[in-house]
């Protein structure tokens, strides 16, 4: 199964609380914070609500 390794690349201070909980559902609580997470429908949804605060790359 795919991997996709996330990186929060901006801080999620002043962010809306729903972008934070999606950051924290993915592991990612301080910027520079790395996780990997499957390539599914849960993780890509999660993915494009916050996709300008992070980076994906495939692991």
């Amino acid at each position: 199964m795919a991997q996709l390794k996330i990186t929060l690349k901006k801080s999620l201070i002043g962010r809306p609380k729903d972008q934070i909980a999606t950051a924290q559902s993915l592991g990612l609580t301080k910027p520079g914070h790395t996780t990997v997470q499957p390539d599914n429908v849960q993780t890509q949804g999660k993915v494009a609500k916050i996709r300008h605060l992070i980076e994906v790359s495939e692991a």
